[in-house]
């Protein structure tokens, strides 16, 4: 039994090498494609660009994502899609199952090598450094790309560094104020063992599940104060994750 523990990370290791080269080469040539398709207004076909290297990325290393509630997603209705954070592969997930979508994240995402290139062509867009006219700026960038798209936020702000979910930040209940989305949340499972942030290699053996959970109305919500939402929606998130 220890030796079996002892080969596992091993050989995870070694496999993720050829993987993570595989996968970065194939987001360079996505890159280079999405560069061409921008260039030339084709908004339509970077989203299905985009789309198509979320769901090959996972193919590409032999891993299927398993996407369950589908149902309550209604097309061309915008949401505020709420997730818990805790692989750089939570993004690849969300896109692969709603192309449609814009995120709002740590700013350290757009400087990743090549992947950063991607996310900024989603209409990505970067949480600063949090002052007075930032936040107004940030409200304000969100509340009109929300006319538009679904938005993503990860209320955690990072990746869980331990597997359990992190303190809910208030930053999307200004937004469901601001706006009136229902909120939809989602919850990423077994990405963390995955891969997570402190760790090197991917454990190929993980199975990894998207649970798309009923809407939550937006009305429902305003009448709650800020505590009372955050734990309303972390506790529909939370419930399916362990």
């Amino acid at each position: 039994m220890k030796r079996s523990c002892l080969i596992c990370p091993l050989l995870f290791a070694i496999l993720s090498v050829p993987a993570f080269i595989l996968l970065y080469t194939f987001t360079g040539i996505i890159v280079l494609l999405l560069l061409v398709l921008a260039s030339l207004q084709m908004r339509t076909a970077v989203k299905i660009v985009v789309r198509f290297w979320a769901r090959a990325s996972f193919v590409l290393i032999l891993k299927r994502l398993r996407v369950v509630g589908k149902e309550h997603i209604e097309k061309d209705k915008k949401y505020i899609l709420i997730a818990n954070h805790a692989s750089l592969f939570d993004i690849l997930a969300i896109v692969a199952f709603y192309p449609n979508i814009s995120f709002f994240g740590k700013e350290y995402l757009t400087k990743i090598p090549v992947f950063g290139k991607v996310i900024k062509m989603i209409d990505f867009i970067p949480m600063k450094t949090t002052t007075l006219s930032n936040t107004r700026d940030m409200l304000t960038q969100l509340s009109e790309k929300a006319e538009s798209v679904t938005i993503a936020i990860f209320p955690e702000g990072t990746r869980t560094r331990d597997g359990q979910l992190n303190r809910f930040r208030k930053g999307f209940i200004h937004l469901l104020r601001a706006t009136d989305h229902q909120i939809l949340p989602v919850t990423l499972k077994g990405f963390y063992f995955f891969k997570p942030p402190q760790r090197f290699y991917i454990n190929f053996v993980t199975r990894l599940k998207v649970i798309i959970h009923p809407p939550i109305n937006n009305e429902e919500l305003r009448a709650k104060d800020d505590q009372e939402i955050i734990e309303t929606v972390k506790g529909i998130i939370e419930s399916a994750y362990y």
